[in-house]
C-alpha cells in the first residue's frame, strides 16, 4: 500500500476513534448481509433505542453475561457434593 493511501485509512480509523466506533470485518451468509448491516449501523447510534437492541440482542445470544469465579467455586466444591450416593457396607 503507498504512503497516502495509508495515511487516509490512518485518518479515517481516527476520525471513527473519535466518534467511539471501529471498523472489523464479519464473515456470515450472503442473505444475512443487509440485517448485519442494519443491525450495525442501529448500534452505532447513541440513545435508548440502541441500548434496547443491544440488549435484547445480548440476551438472545448469549443468555446472561458470564459471572466471574464459575471455576474458582466448582474447584472449592467437594468431588461428590450432589452425587446422592449410598455408602452403606452391606451387611451393616
Amino acid at each position: 500500500m503507498g504512503g497516502s493511501q495509508e495515511g487516509a485509512i490512518q485518518n479515517d480509523r481516527t476520525r471513527l476513534g473519535d466518534r467511539g466506533l471501529v471498523r472489523f470485518d464479519v464473515l456470515g451468509r450472503e442473505v444475512d448481509r443487509a440485517l448485519i448491516c442494519a443491525l450495525a449501523r442501529r448500534l452505532a447510534e447513541e440513545g435508548s433505542e440502541a441500548s434496547r437492541l443491544r440488549a435484547a440482542v445480548t440476551r438472545s445470544i448469549g443468555g446472561e453475561p458470564p459471572r466471574t469465579g464459575g471455576i474458582l467455586a466448582a474447584l472449592r466444591r467437594p468431588p461428590l457434593m450432589g452425587a446422592d450416593l449410598d455408602v452403606r457396607r452391606p451387611g451393616g
